[in-house]
């Protein structure tokens, strides 16, 4: 195992056996972040083997599971940046238009389902206020972004995923009509 190739730690037990323990609850986390198995196996690899380098770095006493949560929430956060910026990339070749704003309750499972559609950082800015529930200023921070371009940037998210929530909703209206 690569955990085990890279310890010379004098505590190498312990460092494996927190990294363990670390690793289901950040893949539980960011699974119901990201909506991606593979993505979450990913970085869930990627932030355990950081937080065990900077335990065998001396950086560090003991690997926690908050520890590593905070790792993998940047690392998350880094990863759907990139993906906004490749979505803007190819927008600009392509274009892009707005839908109008629908209110209605929302289904758990639809609601996970349009979470997971919507642009990179539309979800990072809706998953880190309200799933993580963090302040307008402590997510605009961890974004890297004024508070006023973040609650600009909420606005719109908020709106994509109603409108995105609509059309998901008539799609299975539909269907439900012609079963």
């Amino acid at each position: 195992m690569h955990l085990q190739q890279r310890s010379s730690h004098p505590d190498r037990d312990v460092v494996l056996a927190d990294a363990r323990r670390a690793m289901d609850e950040v893949y539980r986390f960011l699974v119901r972040r990201c909506g991606s198995r593979t993505l979450a196996e990913d970085l869930t690899s990627e932030s355990v083997l950081a937080a065990v380098d900077r335990v065998t770095a001396g950086e560090i006493d003991r690997i926690t599971v908050a520890y590593v949560v905070g790792i993998a929430r940047h690392k998350l956060i880094d990863h759907w940046r990139r993906a906004e910026r490749e979505r803007r990339h190819l927008s600009l070749r392509l274009g892009t238009g707005d839908a109008p704003v629908v209110d209605e309750p929302f289904e758990e499972g639809r609601a996970a389902a349009v979470l997971a559609s919507l642009r990179p950082l539309h979800r990072a800015v809706l998953t880190l206020r309200y799933m993580d529930d963090l302040s307008v200023p402590a997510t605009a921070e961890l974004l890297g972004r004024s508070v006023a371009t973040t609650e600009t940037l909420l606005m719109r998210a908020k709106r994509a995923f109603r409108d995105r929530y609509a059309e998901m909703a008539h799609q299975d209206a539909s269907e439900d009509d012609h079963a």
